[in-house]
């Protein structure tokens, strides 16, 4: 579904009647004067108006619309006609959220270059990451495979076996291999190291120059120093991430490569990823916002300068007009409280790492002089991968046919045209959040649990912030949804490598035992990692530098449903700050956690070690200094949790294997916190 732009004004001429009849002729071909050249305008009018006065009588307005689309209209050729040799550029941003463009609604980011770009071609207003964190997304643009099938299945620390690997094969390995000139600037993160992982590096994936980091700019975007050119460190760079990178691609496109070859660039920013540093000339433009909004939304407009001195550079090297960009994020924006949530996702459900729209909607734009229409909008479902699989479409390039591509081309869609899609949008990502399988074929979407017990259904059509659950209203579509998730995931589950089966952050994985602590108080059964001693709240629990733990046994198990009530709050100030209320059948690590990440500004549901989030909130009135009280309500049976702390109220759903509670008790991680004695308001022993 696309709409195209209406026109601008048209410039004045000296004759009224062939002004009028020349808006007529706009109207009736559909014509946007708004980039048109004034001269064949003035051309067109004055042609009628001379016509006209030969004539002597009135002037079919079917007859002027014919010679106007002769003289006036440009000529524009299907993206998919034919086999062609666009240079391509892929500019990708890092955890830049839905609604963090002023092309996308945000009301104060300014954002003038992406707008324009926005205003040159297509925007797509349901366009998707191929998953909720960085490194499968990555990799998916790249292969046209969703991230489980080509082996990246979660975001790659240093160390770690998960790799691109060489029997994938990529977009810059098939341009070469046509004649093109390829480069790499920006955040990689398909590697476990730059150097010393003895993976494949970028060069391995077809790309003749690059200049990367591992992961994330470090020590931030302030003069980053752990840059890697074509192999050997760099030391520290001279500029922000954002304009670096474009440095180094504006350099490589006017002095390294082949000037008659085509080029296939991919610019992959760190903005705006975590720490954020922005130059004091963008943070200038943003007076009326408090420090650490002012330095994000300066992080937005500095990667846009970047982008602008790309495409200012590009059409300097007269190569605008045969130049496919593509824009787009690597997954939803980090989180924050409901005002922050709406500005950067329009409000919609979940942020990185979330399955739920706001963790996987982002921007996607694609521009193209000729081939794409300006202006234009369109609301049909793609995703990352659908890239790969695009360019091979309008490039002409053989697709590989010994294994399953998961992106469709979405060329039509420049066209005017409906997208075919033969496999559905799919995610799944482990570990941090409950639903970590998701599906969506046309206005459906499903969403899972790892083990399927917990299924979710939404029509994205009408509820596109996901807050109607459907499975029991359309039980049909809900068993249709459900039989196809499971069939695919198991296809996509053997195709790939299986090195997410031993990963602990697949699923929620049993807690590391922790070392014997100190009870000081006598009034707890098990104390584990850390000191746990008397305080005017009630106790004080010091975690030191791991996590600590201290519960005691109920009289009897709790088999039922229950209602705990606890206050606690910080005794510390610094970053790392927490308290949680655990419970659970054995006096282990590996038990249910509700409670608040204070330093985060976040409520929190875990299980396990610190960072398995079953659910988390930021409530916008949070204050890190105050006592919360934690009211929680506790089925068994049915399996749920809601927990209501200072108004706010947060769900999650309980494992299978909780069938009864025999230990309650309190945690914290790396801090010091207070507690209340625990309460028992009600609990069911039966």
């Amino acid at each position: 579904m696309t709409s195209q732009p209406e026109s601008n004004n048209l410039p004045e001429v000296p004759n009224g009647q062939s002004q009028e009849i020349g808006l007529r002729v706009c109207k009736e071909i559909n014509v946007s004067f708004a980039g048109a050249n004034e001269a064949f305008y003035l051309i067109l009018v004055d042609n009628v108006h001379r016509r006209r006065a030969f004539m002597k009588k009135p002037f079919s307005i079917h007859l002027i619309v014919a010679f106007a689309v002769t003289i006036l209209m440009p000529p524009f050729i299907s993206a998919g006609e034919s086999a062609q040799r666009p240079n391509i550029v892929i500019f990708l941003t890092d955890d830049q959220g839905y609604g963090e463009l002023g092309c996308y609604g945000h009301p104060d980011i300014r954002s003038p270059h992406i707008d324009r770009l926005a205003g040159d071609g297509m925007r797509f207003t349901q366009a998707y990451s191929a998953s909720s964190v960085c490194s499968p997304s990555r990799s998916a643009i790249l292969t046209g495979r969703t991230p489980y099938r080509n082996g990246v299945y979660r975001w790659i620390p240093r160390g770690s076996e998960v790799h691109l690997r060489e029997s994938e094969v990529t977009l810059p390995e098939l341009l070469k291999e046509q004649g093109y000139a390829t480069c790499h600037v920006g955040k990689w993160h398909l590697n476990a190291g730059l150097r010393e992982s003895g993976q494949p590096q970028p060069g391995d994936h077809g790309y003749d120059h690059f200049l990367a980091t591992q992961n994330n700019a470090r020590p931030s975007h302030r003069y980053p120093t752990n840059f890697v050119r074509n192999g050997e460190p760099i030391g520290k760079a001279d500029a922000y991430s954002a304009h670096f990178i474009v440095e180094e691609a504006i350099q490589w496109l006017k002095e390294a490569r082949d000037p008659e070859s085509p080029f296939f660039l991919t610019v992959w920013t760190h903005e705006i990823h975590r720490p954020v540093a922005s130059a004091p000339r963008y943070r200038k433009l943003y007076p009326d916002k408090e420090e650490a909004t002012q330095n994000y939304y300066a992080n937005v407009t500095q990667l846009d300068a970047a982008f602008g001195e790309l495409m200012k550079a590009i059409d300097h090297l007269g190569e605008r007009e045969e130049t496919l960009v593509f824009f787009t994020s690597d997954n939803g924006p980090t989180g924050g409280g409901p005002e922050r949530r709406e500005k950067y996702t329009k409000g919609l459900r979940g942020n990185k790492r979330d399955l739920f729209e706001g963790g996987i909607r982002v921007p996607f734009i694609a521009a193209w002089p000729g081939h794409i229409p300006a202006g234009a909008v369109n609301q049909e479902p793609i995703v990352g991968s659908d890239i790969f699989t695009t360019v091979c479409d309008i490039v002409g390039l053989s697709k590989p046919t010994n294994r399953d591509l998961d992106g469709t081309s979405i060329a039509p869609a420049f066209d005017g045209k409906p997208i075919q899609r033969s496999t559905p949008l799919y995610w799944r990502m482990g570990g941090s959040r409950p639903f970590q399988v998701a599906m969506r074929k046309d206005e459906w979407k499903i969403l899972a649990t790892d083990d399927f017990d917990w299924v979710e259904l939404y029509h994205l059509a009408g509820d596109p912030k996901e807050q109607n659950e459907l499975s029991q209203e359309r039980p049909e579509v809900f068993k249709r949804m459900k039989d196809q998730l499971l069939k695919l995931n198991e296809e996509i589950e053997q195709e790939g490598p299986d090195w997410w089966q031993d990963d602990p952050n697949e699923g929620y994985a049993r807690a590391k035992r922790l070392p014997k602590g100190e009870d000081q108080t006598g009034e707890f059964d098990v104390v584990r990692g850390g000191v746990v001693s008397n305080h005017s709240l009630g106790y004080r629990l010091n975690a030191q530098e791991g996590e600590a733990i201290a519960m005691r046994e109920l009289a009897s198990p709790i088999q039922g449903k229950a209602t705990f009530r606890i206050r606690y709050r910080t005794l510390v100030d610094q970053q790392i700050r927490n308290a949680l209320f655990v419970f659970g059948k054995e006096p282990t690590n590996d038990t249910i956690k509700v409670g608040t990440a204070i330093g985060m500004g976040q409520h929190v549901v875990m299980k396990g070690g610190w960072g398995r989030f079953m659910a988390r909130l930021a409530p916008g009135d949070f204050d890190a200094s105050e006592t919360f009280e934690l009211d929680l309500k506790v089925n068994l049976r049915e399996r749920k949790l809601t927990a209501t702390i200072g108004g706010n109220r947060i769900e999650a759903r309980l494992p299978k294997d909780l069938d009864q509670i025999e230990y309650v008790g309190v945690y914290a991680k790396q801090t010091e916190s207070a507690f209340s004695p625990i309460e028992v308001i009600r609990g069911d022993h039966k």
